[in-house]
């Protein structure tokens, strides 16, 4: 007998192929078969993808370190559980554009407390939400951009502060780690709010203070370093993403503060 996998002889009594370490399938696929298969993956609590996610808030070094060092299969790939947090994004733009498609002009309306002034026109709410809402079609590749770039920034910034046990490419994975665990609880909840009805923005807001805290957590627990020495490597860090931010996207925020300098002047004009 041969594994199905990658063709190596095996012994009928194997129930896993010693070289790749896939479980050797007998039984004819059917729906209960598959129903167990997913069931097996996705739904037992002992499972890489639950135990990676609980120990990404519990214990983050586990995972991160441990992938580092070499370990491949007692917790989930870094690229999968990437693929997974972009697979979520998708599901909460599909449902924000399909069954919430109003609730970016409703809730962006909240701001009219803060400015008596523009915000109270109704084309700049609807201005604002369709800006918002393609921003969000476009998550996905956002976050596959910026990962590359926060691993810059965070390479860059403890390299400088004499923290050097990681090299670029070992940033990339830690920053990964941390982009898929924030992104998946932010859709998870952003999710949840949209079906109970709370504000978008409030609640996006209150998750992105909370992603940043975390991600200060995290380095924190990987690179071993105290709390105020990590604050300042991540405040270091933050500098050097903006600067690069700046001026990756400087064409972008100029033709925008144009688009917006003539909209004030129409809305004078009128």
């Amino acid at each position: 007998m041969n594994c199905k996998n990658c063709n190596t002889n095996l012994a009928v009594e194997q129930n896993y192929c010693f070289e790749c370490g896939a479980k050797i399938i007998r039984n004819r696929l059917t729906l209960s078969n598959i129903f167990s298969e997913v069931k097996e993956h996705l739904f037992q609590y002992d499972n890489k993808l639950f135990q990676t996610f609980i120990l990404l808030f519990k214990k983050p070094e586990a995972v991160i370190n441990s992938y580092i060092d070499g370990t491949r299969k007692k917790y989930i790939n870094v690229i999968q559980y990437f693929a997974i947090s972009l697979t979520l994004i998708g599901i909460q733009v599909f449902l924000l554009n399909t069954f919430f498609e109003d609730v970016l002009f409703k809730d962006i309306s909240f701001l009219n407390k803060f400015d008596n002034g523009v915000t109270n026109s109704s084309d700049f709410l609807k201005d604002q939400a369709t800006i918002q809402q393609k921003v969000s079609n476009y998550q996905n590749i956002i976050y596959i951009i910026t990962v590359p770039i926060s691993a810059f920034a965070t390479w860059a910034a403890h390299y400088l502060t004499n923290y050097r046990q990681f090299n670029f490419t070992e940033h990339i994975v830690i920053n990964l780690y941390y982009s898929s665990q924030a992104i998946i609880v932010t859709a998870l909840l952003n999710i949840i709010f949209l079906c109970v009805g709370a504000n978008y923005y409030v609640i996006s807001s209150l998750i992105s203070f909370l992603t940043i805290v975390y991600y200060i957590y995290i380095f924190k627990r990987v690179i071993g370093a105290g709390f105020w020495q990590t604050l300042a490597n991540m405040l270091v860090m933050f500098f050097i993403y903006a600067i690069i931010s700046l001026i990756l996207l400087s064409p972008i925020i100029i033709n925008g503060i144009k688009e917006g300098i003539d909209a004030a002047n129409k809305v004078k004009g009128a």
